[in-house]
């Protein structure tokens, strides 16, 4: 294994996203998580003999899509909704039920909102979503029987009426003016979101510079380029430039992998479910080196003659984290709205 200093973090020429510049020192100067980029060309090597996921079936069985620009307001409000699932030690996690069956996670906010829309609640209209109430969301994303409310769920009221909020006061009501202003440039429309929706401005601290991370804002580009198949709202050029999602399913993954490698210190925290404060070292630590661990596969993968963006690698690695078993490496718990 690779010392920190010895991974080689090769930056693009133009980084103008700013996430892989913003990381590299804190993977470099990190005591707490280390990257085994052997380990990374043997996962590379593996995907290369299997079938790689399509995410577009997937995507098009959960999301609300009509093909018009409501379908980017809606997406804009899954995406600011989209974050810390995960239940308290011992107990049920927020589920719901749609159209037969029980959902967790993402895919039962996804699945919620899209119910919400089979039931004629406006979730695309801004005017709607600026006046959201409590009792509104909580109807919307009212729990299956016998399972709790969605955590933080007065942060998710707040990032709703935002979205509504912004777009009406600055976009007309419309994510596809936001789209248009940044002329369907897929790191300027990462970049307007974080500037313009505070929700989205996941931008952590590390040694008193900016660590940009950009979780969701990265994902709403990923997701609109795919609920239009890069096509009208979604033919966004740059697609290849986004990173990593870094979230804490996919550094679950890919330290089982032994692409990350935690210090005994921080895998006792983690082991012990301590809860790990956003914004802490360990924190940033851990979702920095998701960023570089998945620019290592890319790497890899194109040596191989392979060629997939980062966002679509994470998808892979977020995919296999929902079927793999539970061996006893648990993922870290951080209560924040980024992810």
């Amino acid at each position: 294994m690779l010392s920190p200093s010895d991974i080689p973090l090769a930056l693009p020429p133009d980084d103008a996203l700013g996430v892989l510049t913003g990381t590299s020192p804190v993977v470099r100067e990190g005591t707490l998580v280390t990257l085994d980029a052997d380990a990374a060309e043997r996962l590379a090597r593996r995907w290369a003999t299997q079938p790689w996921p399509a995410y577009e079936s997937d995507f098009a069985a959960m999301h609300f899509n009509d093909g018009t620009e409501r379908t980017a307001n809606w997406m804009l409000l899954v995406d600011a909704l989209n974050f810390c699932f995960w239940g308290e030690l011992g107990e049920p996690r927020w589920s719901v039920e749609w159209r037969g069956q029980t959902w967790d996670g993402y895919y039962a906010l996804a699945a919620a909102c899209t119910r919400a829309m089979d039931e004629g609640i406006p979730l695309a209209d801004a005017a709607f979503l600026a006046d959201l109430t409590a009792e509104q969301l909580a109807e919307i994303l009212r729990p299956a029987s016998g399972c709790p409310p969605i955590p933080l769920f007065a942060e998710r009221l707040a990032n709703a009426c935002e979205v509504g909020r912004v777009l009406g006061e600055r976009y007309d009501g419309q994510m596809s003016r936001v789209i248009e202003a940044v002329n369907f440039d897929a790191v300027a429309l990462a970049l307007r979101l974080a500037r313009d929706f505070s929700s989205f401005a996941d931008v952590a601290e590390w040694n008193e510079q900016p660590v940009p991370l950009l979780k969701r804002a990265q994902i709403y580009v990923a997701d609109i380029h795919t609920a239009f198949g890069g096509n009208n709202w979604g033919a966004l050029r740059g697609i290849e430039r986004l990173t990593a999602f870094a979230d804490y399913k996919l550094p679950q993954m890919l330290r089982r992998e032994g692409v990350l490698v935690y210090a005994p210190e921080l895998a006792e925290l983690i082991a012990s479910y301590t809860l790990i404060p956003s914004g802490a070292d360990a924190e940033v630590e851990i979702r920095a080196a998701t960023v570089w661990s998945v620019e290592l596969l890319r790497q890899a993968l194109a040596r191989a003659g392979i060629r997939q963006t980062a966002s679509a690698i994470d998808y892979r690695i977020w995919l296999e984290s929902q079927s793999a078993p539970s061996d006893g490496i648990p993922y870290h718990r951080t209560r924040t709205i980024f992810y």
